[in-house]
């Protein structure tokens, strides 16, 4: 049964080039996840959300970042994703998760 706990575990997928050669060839997928978020929470959100087994996940806490424009110096906030690895021949359609 999905629970509002699930939603709120996962922010959302990550989608740069990193993340494609992942998907293609690892079949690993890249979400942004809460910061309190542990790996056990993590994969049976995974698993309500997509109804998919979920072989390994693996975290990562991003740093900030010092930037700078013609209004100053900033810091980009930091946030935590999570790399999680689903079972051989399986996988999530995020264009319609729900499909």
């Amino acid at each position: 049964m999905l629970s509002e706990k699930s939603y709120k575990v996962l922010k959302h997928p990550v989608v740069t080039e990193k993340a494609a050669l992942l998907k293609s060839s690892g079949n690993s997928y890249v979400f942004n996840v809460e910061k309190n978020a542990t790996k056990k929470e993590i994969t049976s959100a995974i698993e309500d959300i997509f109804g998919v087994k979920v072989n390994s996940v693996r975290v990562l806490n991003t740093k900030f970042k010092n930037k700078r424009n013609r209004f100053g110096a900033y810091k980009t906030s930091t946030y935590k994703k999570a790399y999680v690895t689903l079972e051989p021949g399986k996988d999530i359609n995020l264009e319609n998760p729900f499909k």
